[in-house]
């Protein structure tokens, strides 16, 4: 009797065991994505798009893909795309993967700070391919929860990318496609003094030039010349037909630089020179009167001294500072990009790459030792 009562008591117990798994036990994983593992961008997909959007904050930039492969900017003036930032930007997508699933549930995704943060490729008709938004970091790390197109699902992924939206800073500020290596010759332009003309047989040789008595040519100063001219970045841009522009215009060093092949690029730089002009006169103080014509009449008293004589009043300058500097650059090669260009928007360099350049003849020249 107490053997069945065990018995059945061990039973009892055993089921219990059993309904208290089967009501706590976890919930059962969610089935695992296919693009776990995966690139966040594939390779397949770039090769379909025509259009890259990137939005963020309440503001987009979109870069429209051309027919040879490169890229433009239709927001800032239809300019050409910086090239190696877009290449940069869709290689952080290839090589990032998606690490893991996180949730479909429609609470969680709340709480994940999803907003307008996204990257799309568009086609050439305008449709969206494909496209990524990107929530908050989590706590435990770096990257970013992520989620594809409008699907109700969020991923991690431990990418990190910029989200520029800036259109301007997309657009490629290199101005010069020639290397200084390939540079044969420049000519040095110099107000009211002749220009000098430095040369080279071949990129690794020195430069020379014809120098005045005892003095011989720098030649760092002409590499250094080079570096500036051939490495020109805009750091803005204004109308062809902006004021500033224009007077610039009027004041330009046009540096002309061959080729070892025979070509050549002129590079014209300049601005409004610093100006100094004299102060208006001060207008008369409000409520001040003329002295009374008696009291104007009425010389001094006879126990005063004579005044001496007012000295002439110095007139006082102001100084307008320079202008911005311009750059305009033309190539021989009638199809180069930069000629083009040129018609479409002045350009406006840093104002080293004007000041840094020699001002005058004998900058390029040293002592020469050995005379």
């Amino acid at each position: 009797m107490k053997i069945k009562t065990l018995a059945i008591t061990v039973a009892a117990l055993a089921v219990l065991c059993v309904l208290a798994y089967l009501g706590n036990r976890p919930a059962a994983p969610e089935a695992t994505d296919p693009r776990v593992g995966q690139p966040v961008l594939g390779p397949d997909i770039v090769s379909k798009a025509s259009s890259l959007t990137i939005s963020d904050a309440g503001k987009k930039v979109e870069l429209a893909r051309q027919p040879d492969g490169s890229w433009r900017v239709p927001s800032y003036y239809d300019l050409p795309a910086d090239f190696d930032k877009v290449a940069h930007l869709i290689q952080d997508l290839n090589e990032s993967k998606v690490d893991r699933f996180v949730t479909s549930n429609p609470e969680r995704l709340s709480r994940m700070g999803f907003a307008d943060s996204s990257i799309s490729l568009g086609d050439a008709s305008g449709k969206t391919i494909w496209s990524v938004t990107f929530g908050r970091t989590p706590e435990s790390g770096n990257g970013k929860f992520i989620r594809f197109g409008s699907e109700p699902a969020a991923f991690f992924s431990g990418l990190h990318v910029w989200l520029d939206t800036d259109a301007k800073g997309w657009a490629d500020s290199r101005l010069a496609s020639l290397k200084a290596d390939d540079v044969a010759s420049v000519e040095i332009p110099f107000d009211g003094e002749p220009a000098v003309v430095a040369s080279r047989a071949k990129k690794d040789a020195a430069w020379s030039a014809k120098a005045p008595a005892g003095r011989k040519l720098a030649p760092d100063k002409v590499a250094s010349l080079v570096s500036i001219l051939t490495t020109l970045r805009f750091s803005e841009t204004a109308a062809v037909d902006d004021p500033q522009a224009a007077e610039a215009s009027r004041h330009m060093r046009a540096f002309k630089m061959t080729t070892f092949d025979g070509k050549t690029l002129t590079v014209a730089l300049g601005r409004r020179p610093e100006e100094k002009k004299p102060k208006a006169a001060p207008a008369p103080a409000a409520g001040a009167q003329a002295k009374p014509a008696a009291e104007a009449k009425e010389g001094p008293a006879k126990d005063e001294a004579k005044p001496e004589p007012a000295k002439a009043a110095q007139p006082e300058f102001e100084t307008i500072p320079a202008g911005p500097v311009f750059v305009s650059i033309e190539s021989s090669d009638a199809h180069a990009p930069v000629n083009a260009l040129m018609k479409r928007r002045a350009f406006e360099v840093d104002d080293y790459s004007y000041t840094g350049l020699p001002q005058r003849s004998d900058e390029l020249f040293e002592q020469d030792k050995a005379k």
